[in-house]
């Protein structure tokens, strides 16, 4: 046993933690937090979003950024539980009644772009009675309409529709949903380490003592103490939890997506059959996405796509719209849903979308470790609520979860977004208001009003300004370009980053964090590979003559091979 590690042991018993001078050699602190929660997607953040709210001193560590795994690699829909009316009603019921706290407690995150289901000629007919009373059984608005409604209100329709229901579904930001939640946390205390890998889960004498994380820019070591440790990642849950000594069922399942660069469709759109591959369109802003499939994987890391499984969706896809190969896609890319895997439960599609909380106290002897897993985006308030629940009960924090009234952001006033038209591209203002918040927003309008150079875009896809980019760059959670990505969505419009790739090392180099930014020409490559992996396997008529041009400007001036693998 390590020096340093008995020294956690002593402070850990003693319940004092902080700073202590060690033989005359200096000082040294040892991070305390009453729970930490390990992973930063949808639930991780919701967890610590609801545990700050209810005054819980709460640390949440990730490995790489936030919203970095499959709570950003999925199509993008909230959905109305229509999907799972079926098969799943619990599932159902738990979409809808979160569909609409979503769409309260986040409204700049929320496009209410309602939601189709369309039969063909070639679904089940028989199938289509019994979604109509899973929907009317689980609470969930199905309207039935007719076919000359339908195609009034999507065109591009198949003329092989034959029947038609109107249902809740709308489309979500997943990045700023969850970017959202950490605001909100941080207003009440809650804090995050990004680049944390957890590397080791301390326990003495069958009970938590915290975990040991290694900084993945630096390398460094770091150690953090807690009284409760809650498992949240995802599809890495298995092996977060082997640390620990312990074992859970998790299947990590992957799932292709394809982004068109055209708005296809006005709606969300779904096959009224079978949940099956390639049956969903859901519309973001400019763009259409299309997916998913469903392929176990050993690996939560796996995100490739190929050729094979892009022309697998669009063969389903072209069946619903049936001019879609005319449509120019942007991307494919992919993430592993983490499917909670009981003893003899199904794998696949057959597996449930509902999630589940593992007490380790109880189940396996650990006292003070939890784990989640399942579950979807749509459901990750409710996830987060019910696991707090539990993890308050056992601290005996009798504060309620407030987290369905409470917005997770003020929304920027009108009177501001007025103000700052003046200083924005057209159709920027909105977009930036929704992408920032409002301290930032008025912090961007301000420096947009005081340096009149800094309303250049960087990116013109996204319409995304110097200033805003600059303003994320200097935050303490912005390591990489990507992590600016993320924050702003440059690189990921039309051009997928041909212009703006430059532009933003330029600015990260000049604002960007220590090493990465000592780094700026390596970080534009890894952000360049990252935008083209997901363009190889869809590359085609337009797209092919398009990354030419880009693969030429990039690799004969700072030669970024465009051919190697991310």
């Amino acid at each position: 046993m390590s020096v340093c590690y008995k020294l956690f042991v002593y402070f850990k018993e003693h319940k004092y933690y902080g700073k202590q001078k060690l033989s005359g050699k200096g000082e040294w602190m040892m991070e305390k937090a009453t729970v930490v929660v390990i992973g930063g997607g949808a639930t991780g953040v919701g967890i610590l979003r609801d545990l700050a709210m209810r005054g819980v001193d709460v640390l949440l560590v990730e490995k790489c950024d936030l919203v970095n795994g499959a709570s950003s690699r999925y199509h993008g829909l909230l959905h109305s539980g229509g999907r799972y009316a079926v098969k799943d009603q619990e599932a159902a019921r738990e979409c809808i009644i979160e569909n609409q706290i979503l769409r309260k407690i986040g409204k700049s995150c929320v496009e209410a772009t309602g939601g189709m289901f369309v039969r063909l000629d070639i679904d089940d007919p028989d199938y289509e009675p019994q979604w109509v009373k899973g929907c009317a059984d689980s609470g969930i608005k199905a309207e039935p309409i007719t076919l000359e409604q339908a195609f009034r209100l999507e065109p591009l329709l198949s003329k092989h529709v034959v029947s038609a229901y109107l249902v809740p579904d709308a489309a979500i930001d997943g990045f700023r949903m969850s970017w959202q939640n950490v605001e909100s946390a941080k207003r009440y205390g809650g804090r995050f380490k990004t680049y944390r890998e957890v590397v080791d889960v301390l326990q003495q004498n069958g009970e938590i003592q915290g975990v040991t994380v290694r900084n993945t820019i630096t390398g460094e070591i770091e150690e953090i103490a807690c009284d409760i440790l809650v498992n949240a990642a995802g599809g890495w849950a298995g092996k977060v939890a082997a640390l620990a000594g312990l074992e859970v069922g998790v299947q990590p399942d992957k799932g292709t997506l394809l982004a068109f660069n055209q708005r296809i469709t006005s709606h969300v759109v779904n096959r009224l059959h079978k949940s099956s591959d390639g049956d969903i369109f859901v519309p973001h802003g400019s763009i259409t996405i299309l997916g998913t499939s469903s392929m176990s994987i050993p690996d939560p890391e796996d995100t490739s796509t190929s050729r094979e499984e892009v022309e697998n969706l669009l063969s389903i896809g072209e069946k619903t719209f049936e001019n879609l190969r005319d449509y120019r896609m942007l991307r494919a890319f992919a993430g592993s849903r983490p499917l909670y895997m009981p003893p003899g439960g199904a794998s696949g599609r057959g597996a449930s979308r509902g999630f589940a909380i593992v007490d380790h106290g109880k189940d396996d002897g650990l006292k003070g470790m939890m784990t989640i897993v399942g579950g979807k985006f749509t459901t990750y308030r409710l996830m987060a609520e019910k696991i707090s629940n539990q993890i308050c009960e056992k601290l005996n924090v009798k504060e309620p979860c407030r987290t369905a009234e409470e917005p997770l952001v003020p929304e920027v006033a009108e009177n501001d977004k007025k103000e700052a038209r003046k200083y924005f591209p057209a159709y920027g203002t909105d977009l930036a208001a929704t992408r920032l918040g409002p301290e930032r927003f008025s912090r961007v309008v301000e420096d947009l009003k005081s340096h009149p150079e800094k309303r250049e875009l960087v990116c013109e896809c996204e319409n995304v300004t110097l200033a805003e980019v600059e303003e994320i760059a200097k935050e303490l959670s912005s390591f990489q370009i990507n992590d600016i990505r993320r924050r702003t969505r440059i690189g990921m419009g039309t051009c997928q980053a041909n212009f703006c790739a430059l532009r933003s090392a330029a600015v990260f180099a000049k604002c960007g964090r220590d090493k990465g930014a000592k780094d700026s020409l390596g970080q534009m490559k890894q952000f360049l590979q990252g935008r083209w992996k997901g363009i190889r396997p869809v590359l085609v008529g337009r797209t092919l003559r398009e990354i030419e041009m880009t693969r030429a400007l990039y690799e004969l001036s700072f030669h970024v091979d465009g051919g190697k693998k991310a």
